[in-house]
């Protein structure tokens, strides 16, 4: 019996010392947006590759299609799978539809593409346990407004927005911000998107007195404003969000444009190590990569606590500090990361480069 005993015990010891923990990605793996989705898993891949925290970890995918029933789907596939984290998400309607099947599981998910609240979080009674990795938009227009404090506190300066509901709120939100520094807008307006010249709008902002525009608007919009500020002779500094970043489908900004955004991922100093390890791995670290890779570094240190530290994954995610390819990641209460991470940029004609001063 005693044999019979020890035997069981050393049965029992064997399998948890090779159970597995499991990372899942729900992301979009099909349709127009499967590029981006595989940038996830990659990231993903490559970080568990290059795991060092000593614990037997892999990586289980499914594709969310972008939609609410894929989400769905995607999420009873983690739950199939023993999934023990999940990363991934781009789209809110897909997220929307899984956080109640993971939530119950008490599954955490740690997002870098989701970055606000979809319903079913707002409508919850009890917070789901996910986490935002990349800055929610409410606190997107607070880093900027308290960026443009320290820019604008003796310059004339005005607010515009093309009237689209994501114009609107940054650019009420950046106010609202500046103007609980006591700082006032000469002009605030809503402009007319899509012209190929913005002379008039131009014109107003000269006869308000403004030497400085924030722009709530596309990278189109702004380009059109520079190039009538130039027709105009009027010394005009714009500045726009991330909205900046997108590709041109009009004609180029002008020099010295002003963007208040983070800096691309990969640029970072502290993804040296993310970017060659992809590398190294035939990847390109571009796009949702990165985000990804430290996504998945969360999950590693957040499994590697777990063994010493009681609480629930949600719990010990609110607790700690993550050290990841995009620097130190901590979370608030709310699951949203708590960072300094927009900063001043310049066009100088080809791309956005850090202000240093």
């Amino acid at each position: 019996m005693i044999r019979a005993a020890t035997l069981g015990l050393c049965l029992l010891s064997s399998s948890v010392a090779f159970a597995q923990d499991k990372i899942g990605v729900i992301a979009p793996l099909s349709g127009s947006f499967a590029r981006l989705g595989n940038q996830m898993v990659d990231g993903a891949n490559a970080a568990v590759a290059g795991n060092r925290q000593g614990q037997d970890i892999s990586v289980v995918t499914a594709d969310d299609k972008c939609d609410a029933a894929g989400g769905a789907a995607a999420a009873r596939e983690m739950v199939l799978a023993n999934a023990t984290v999940v990363i991934g998400f781009l789209c809110s309607e897909s997220l929307e539809a899984a956080l109640p099947i993971l939530g119950q599981k008490g599954i955490a998910v740690i997002t870098p593409g989701v970055r606000d609240l979809t319903l079913t979080e707002m409508r919850a009674d009890t917070p789901y346990p996910v986490f935002r990795i990349a800055s929610s938009e409410r606190n997107a227009a607070r880093e900027t407004g308290d960026i443009l404090v320290n820019l604008w506190r003796t310059l004339p300066f005005a607010i515009i927005d093309d009237g689209t509901i994501f114009g609107r709120e940054i650019a009420a939100t950046v106010r609202g911000r500046l103007e609980e520094k006591g700082l006032k807008p000469v002009f605030a307006d809503t402009y007319r998107p899509g012209l190929d010249n913005q002379n008039a709008l131009v014109g107003r902002l000269k006869r308000a007195g403004a030497t400085q525009v924030f722009v709530g608007g596309e990278r189109d919009d702004v380009a059109a404003i520079g190039r009538s500020a130039v027709a105009l002779a009027y010394p005009l500094t714009i500045i726009g969000g991330e909205s900046l970043k997108a590709t041109a489908s009009g004609g180029d900004l002008s020099t010295g444009t002003l963007m208040i955004a983070p800096r691309d991922p990969e640029t970072l100093e502290s993804a040296r190590n993310a970017r060659n390890a992809m590398e190294l791995a035939g990847k390109a670290p571009e796009g949702y990569a990165i985000p990804a890779y430290a996504a998945a570094e969360v999950a590693i240190q957040l499994l590697t606590t777990a063994q010493a530290q009681a609480g629930s994954l949600s719990d010990l995610l609110k607790k700690n500090v993550f050290e990841t390819a995009i620097g130190p990641v901590q979370f608030d209460a709310r699951g949203e990361r708590i960072a300094d991470t927009f900063r001043l940029q310049r066009y100088d004609g080809k791309q956005f480069v850090q202000e240093t001063n």
